[in-house]
């Protein structure tokens, strides 16, 4: 069974960049407020500044800035929050490793709350567990698609005082209560990498409503240290800044890929129903849910296998799978765990910024802190990333029955499976 890429890129695509590169004008960023038609200004060129009108009119919040990746989109949003060294900010341990290295960026301190096992998003109760007297803010990422937990995530926030960063990578058109996710908490963010369901190759947009947390992300965005003589640079806290730019031949780009948003989200959607309708009925396996009030992108289609049922066979099951093509996932991640975390060392070689004058707190990232995470990467998570592949109806099909079949074969299983821990030899 072939499986073809999943390719939103097309004629209009190609026509939108070759118009920009006949133009010219590439990239027109300047260090001033004024801007000239010949060299551009300190907010880009027009396809940035069209680009960012349609995103802000698409997810109705008042500002949209667009940056060269999401990576640098976290990095900006997390400055413009005022983040300072020596704060702590909680994060996931199941998302890309840059939600928690932009902590990093500012000098403050990372700290890992454990996920819901249903939506593998930060569980509100580890969440407030974590909370101290350096907590900052709060990064949370929709993970696989779904809505994070937001009416209790923004209790927390206003009971604790603390700053809220969504990172929407993957749930770009979810919603909470008939409203985007992305735009629910103090500033949300969009990756349009390339395995994203719109992409611009590398890309990324802020997206807030507040006027101050705006005007400070255009700052940090374009090397913000240049203007800061000028006018609206009062605040300059964090206001060192970098090239996080998105170009011209990527803004026309995503202007393209807006227009096919809904669609696209749509067909992942389409083919999760599908997916659930076919799968559901396999004794130990967990289906995705979609919590009452939410909406679900589906960038992965994310799976467990029962640990009432199961215990040790997922890299059995896996390996049945792959044998017959079926393009799975074999557990997620678990950041906390990376190097980086285990030895406490981001900047040189003394542990800096755990270790400095800023921080003198003792903080764990040892194996057993997100016991949630863990158990479900390690033993019981499988997906499909259907933001990869262009599933066909042909495609659902194959992979219904190939799980039905290898299920089938897990029948005589079932009796050891409940008495034993024990990984059966029994190939599938």
């Amino acid at each position: 069974m072939k499986f073809n890429k999943f390719i939103t890129i097309g004629k209009n695509e190609l026509k939108a960049a070759s118009k920009v590169i006949t133009s010219g004008k590439l990239s027109p960023f300047v260090g001033s407020w004024n801007f000239d038609s010949n060299l551009g200004g300190f907010y880009g060129g027009s396809n940035i500044k069209k680009f960012e009108n349609k995103l802000s009119k698409m997810f109705n919040c008042k500002y949209a800035i667009c940056v060269n990746s999401w990576t640098s989109g976290l990095v900006t949003a997390l400055g413009a929050l005022e983040i300072e060294p020596g704060d702590e900010v909680i994060v996931s341990p199941w998302t890309m490793c840059a939600t928690a290295t932009s902590i990093l960026h500012w000098f403050a301190i990372p700290v890992f709350a454990d996920i819901n096992p249903k939506t593998f998003n930060l569980d509100p109760v580890s969440i407030e567990k974590n909370i101290t007297n350096k907590t900052k803010a709060i990064i949370v990422p929709e993970i696989f698609g779904h809505p994070s937990d937001i009416f209790e995530i923004k209790k927390l926030a206003k009971k604790y005082k603390l700053k809220i960063l969504s990172d929407n990578a993957q749930s770009i058109l979810s919603k909470y209560n008939n409203k985007y996710s992305c735009t629910q908490y103090d500033v949300g963010g969009l990756s349009f990498n390339y395995h994203k369901h719109i992409n611009t190759g590398e890309g990324g947009a802020i997206l807030t409503n507040s006027k101050k947390i705006a005007d400070k992300c255009f700052l940090i965005r374009n090397h913000g240290e240049v203007v800061v003589t000028q006018k609206k640079t009062k605040n300059i806290i964090n206001i060192v800044g970098n090239n996080f730019r998105l170009g011209e031949i990527e803004s026309a780009i995503g202007i393209e890929q807006l227009k096919k948003l809904n669609k696209i989200v749509k067909s992942r959607l389409k083919i999760a129903k599908l997916l659930t309708k076919g799968l559901s009925g396999l004794k130990g396996l967990i289906t995705p849910v979609v919590k009452k009030n939410c909406t679900h992108s589906f960038y992965i289609y994310g799976l467990i296998l029962d640990k009432n049922f199961f215990k040790n066979e997922r890299k059995e099951i896996v390996n049945a799978l792959k044998r017959r093509n079926i393009p799975i996932i074999s557990g997620y991640q678990n950041i906390h765990l990376l190097s980086m975390f285990q030895k406490k060392i981001a900047f040189g070689s003394k542990g800096f910024p755990w270790k400095s004058e800023f921080y003198n707190k003792k903080i764990s990232y040892k194996k057993g802190i997100c016991p949630t995470a863990e158990e479900l990467h390690d033993k019981y998570f499988i997906g499909l990333t259907l933001c990869n592949y262009d599933f066909n109806n042909k495609n659902i099909t194959y992979i219904i029955e190939t799980f039905k079949k290898i299920w089938k074969k897990y029948e005589f299983l079932k009796p050891i499976l409940k008495a034993t821990t024990k990984t059966s030899n029994h190939r599938l």
